[in-house]
């Protein structure tokens, strides 16, 4: 089993225990601290990458930086460190977040710019996307200035590139065939 679909499947269990314990928010919470806290950490995806670093240590360093998160949280990095799967933790956080929103009817759209989106342009992109979904849509801005100009827009599965980069690596391609 791919680790995407074994992330969906942790994610949906989860998220059936958060709606049956009335806590899907507080999860919420916990998983988009925890994906944002990995993203960053690249010393904490090497760590939770390792398989020289013991499960236990594992487990006693996820409990120490994710104190005070929700028993259901807590259950979640255990479960996931005695199934050695916790290198799917931030893919995990992830579709859970995504899964959540779904289920409350709610979006989160991210582009990636060069630069930061202006308040106009903002409402723009929203007003564009309204035209490809009926939910309720929040805008995340993500700045890489790898991607040179232009954007790419993703909201839930649907991804849409028109950066500069891609242009320019799709026309070397282009070139590089040709000869």
């Amino acid at each position: 089993m791919s680790d995407s679909r074994a992330a969906i499947r942790y994610a949906k269990a989860i998220l059936d225990l958060a709606v049956e314990n009335k806590a899907t928010d507080a999860l919420e919470k916990d998983m988009r601290s925890i994906s944002s806290t990995v993203s960053e950490s690249k010393e904490l995806r090497e760590m939770l990458a390792s398989p020289v670093i013991p499960g236990a240590n594992k487990k006693k360093a996820l409990n120490a930086i994710f104190k005070g998160s929700h028993s259901i949280t807590g259950g979640l990095l255990d479960m996931l460190v005695d199934n050695k799967r916790i290198g799917m933790l931030n893919e995990v956080a992830l579709k859970y977040t995504i899964l959540n929103e779904q289920l409350k009817g709610e979006g989160v759209a991210f582009v990636m710019t060069a630069v930061p989106l202006t308040a106009e342009l903002e409402k723009k992109v929203l007003k564009q996307i309204g035209k490809f979904t009926a939910d309720k849509v929040t805008i995340e801005n993500k700045i890489d200035e790898s991607i040179i100009g232009g954007f790419i827009l993703r909201v839930g599965d649907l991804q849409y590139d028109a950066s500069i980069a891609n242009k320019l690596n799709n026309l070397k391609r282009e070139f590089a065939s040709s000869l």
